[in-house]
């Protein structure tokens, strides 16, 4: 039994398939992140320039 987990670990350590895919995939990720990040703060400065202008209309109309 301990010698099938020392030789089970040793070719899974060895075994490099699917390894472009993880890396495919955490690249992904990070760039969805990014991404995710930056929206968040470009949709608050949009936001805020959208809230200006209503006040200057509104200020405008009365």
């Amino acid at each position: 039994m301990i010698f099938f987990r020392k030789s089970f670990w040793r070719r899974l350590a060895q075994d490099t398939r699917g390894v472009t895919g993880i890396e495919y995939g955490l690249i992904a990720s990070l760039i969805a992140m990014a991404a995710l990040t930056g929206m968040d703060t470009l949709g608050a400065g949009v936001q805020a320039k959208f809230e200006g202008v209503d006040s200057k209309v509104s200020a405008a109309v009365q």
